[in-house]
């Protein structure tokens, strides 16, 4: 045995075991000891781990601490726990104990069902609170055990959350207007009462949760009794938490508040933007969207990740000879470029990319978007803005007044816009801008449906990029690292972590173009533009597949 029932894990007993077991040499014991003289209250087993030593068992891994805490719970018969904060119940779980209790215990409620209890514990021995614990709930308690570091970090989000929310709806019914003026006034004076100080304190705790779980989208969304939390994580929505109904909307105002939107008006959709720094020093941006529904107003926000602030076009996924070739396309001068994609595809994001490789002291940017998703220095951006009657066309006319070199238009939706892309690509400027279409060759039918003249079309077009994310495969999968039988923490057992392009770049060539009519057909338009040499989104997704980037059922999931 380690240590006693009722008793903390003992650090010499831990070591005399490691050591009897040779996962640990003399020398790393006498560091330990060294560091618990210093760091006395230190879980043992943080205190090895921290020495970074090889794991005798796994050539080339460390023993960090999930493998010490792994070797224990084999040792004293407990299941191991990696706990996801995505796959626990919050709601069910937040009130089966008191922040004190849990805090003075040192556990964490993980699961619960009708007739058991399962509690996280780095203390295996410790057993002195299972008999009230199991008496006060009425229910059995299942133990695992988690790494101390997992549970220290995640008992505020689990407990902390939970007293913030009960605070908030005290004594509330869905009495929106006083909950709205509580806000406005909290955020203009020095003090806040209680109400404002949980509101504050969830949606403080919503927004680093999901920048923490990388996520690309918060969605708040009102129902009859209560509100959902859901994450865009890799592409698919996670569900989180669940609020009640009147503190959904609350947050739904705060957040409208700092996004400077207006927090009155309820019937029309709005858009805001909000800006948050970490703890690091790093800006998130963050555009706000509300949608008027029966229940209140959905909020969904997009983040931009400061990770990705300056993603270059290869980080992004274009490589290799598609890579030169679309960087052969941005050195024209002249003529407009194209991409093109679903919603949630990534186009702006090469759009940006693109216009960093090109911004330079001597040439003068500007874009027309809607809504402006990242603020960049070397830019000039330029907002739609429909109540003031600016939208693309006449923001890209405006545009081109101001002496511009290159142009970027958010979107081309319209007849419109699309004449005055390309009017601008006719008179000496580079265009860049996106269409909403399956692959490269639509989008010169598109154009087409536009009203755009096909002679237009073929003095202007250079080329036009399709594209995907595709979810990349986990690293630590890949490579072995997740141990056999147990779900990956990088992943949460997914076997992705992150997401890559999958681009088709078409350069229009003579022989293409004197296949643009009006009456052009896709079908001959695809074939002319293989026989050029057209790489399509699957051949490049299997090229991914063959490089162990991605699976080929994501590609097919992707593109069809």
């Amino acid at each position: 045995m380690l240590a006693n029932d009722h008793h903390d894990l003992d650090l010499n007993h831990l070591l005399d075991a490691l050591l009897a077991e040779r996962l640990i040499a003399p020398g790393t014991a006498l560091a330990a000891l060294e560091r618990a003289k210093a760091r006395p209250a230190d879980h043992p087993l943080e205190l090895i781990a921290e020495l970074a030593e090889p794991d005798p068992r796994h050539p080339g891994r460390q023993l960090d601490l999930e493998a010490l805490c792994r070797w224990l719970a084999e040792r004293v018969g407990q299941p191991f726990m990696t706990i996801d904060p995505l796959q626990v119940d919050l709601v069910r779980i937040a009130g089966l104990m008191s922040a004190a209790f849990a805090q003075r215990h040192g556990i964490l409620a993980v699961a619960v069902d009708e007739h058991s209890v399962t509690v996280a514990s780095a203390q295996p021995y410790q057993s002195d609170w299972e008999a009230d614990l199991g008496r006060s709930l009425g229910k059995t308690v299942r133990r695992v055990l988690a790494t101390p570091r997992q549970i220290r970090q995640l008992r505020p989000t689990f407990l902390g959350l939970a007293q913030s929310v009960r605070g908030a709806g005290q004594g509330q019914s869905v009495r929106l207007g006083e909950l709205e003026q509580l806000l406005e006034l909290g955020a203009q004076q020095p003090q806040a009462n209680a109400d404002d100080a949980h509101i504050v304190h969830i949606v403080d705790w919503m927004l680093q949760y999901a920048i923490e779980q990388r996520a690309s989208d918060i969605h708040l969304e009102p129902r009859r009794d209560q509100g959902q939390l859901r994450l865009r994580i890799d592409g698919l929505l996670h569900a989180v938490y669940a609020f009640p109904a009147g503190v959904t909307l609350a947050m739904v105002s705060r957040l409208k508040h700092l996004g400077r939107m207006n927090v009155a008006e309820k019937r029309r959709p709005q858009d805001g933007r909000l800006k948050s720094r970490l703890a690091g020093g790093a800006e998130v941006e963050l555009r706000l969207s509300t949608l008027p529904t029966p229940f209140g107003e959905k909020l969904v926000l997009r983040l931009s990740d400061p990770q990705q602030q300056h993603d270059s076009l290869e980080t992004l996924g274009l490589e290799g000879s598609l890579l030169t070739q679309w960087l052969t396309l941005l050195q024209r001068r002249q003529g407009m470029l194209l991409v093109t994609g679903p919603t949630g595809s990534g186009k702006t994001s090469t759009l940006y990319a693109s216009l960093r490789h090109l911004a330079s002291p001597q040439v003068n940017l500007c874009s027309i978007e809607d809504p402006i998703e990242r603020l960049e220095p070397m830019i000039n951006q330029l907002q739609v803005q429909p109540s003031l009657e600016l939208d693309f066309a006449s923001g890209a006319r405006a545009l081109l007044r101001q002496d511009p070199d290159i142009i970027m238009i958010g979107e081309i939706r319209d007849r419109e816009t699309a004449q005055v892309a390309v009017q601008a690509a006719l008179t000496g400027h580079l265009v860049l801008s996106t269409l909403h279409t399956q692959d490269a060759c639509g989008a010169i039918t598109r154009l087409l449906e536009l009203d755009v003249a096909d002679y237009l079309i073929k003095a202007t077009l250079l080329g036009v990029m399709a594209q995907r994310l595709v979810r990349t495969l986990c690293p630590l999968c890949r490579n072995g690292g997740a141990r056999q039988g147990q779900a990956c923490q990088q992943c949460r057992g997914t076997g992705f972590h992150g997401r890559t392009g999958l681009f088709e770049l078409l350069e229009v060539s003579a022989s293409l173009r004197e296949r643009i009519s009006p009456a052009s057909d896709l079908a001959a338009l695809r074939q002319q533009a293989v026989v050029d040499g057209l790489r399509d989104l699957q051949r490049h997704g299997r090229d991914k597949v063959a490089q162990g980037r991605t699976s080929l059922e994501e590609v097919l999931r992707v593109c069809g």
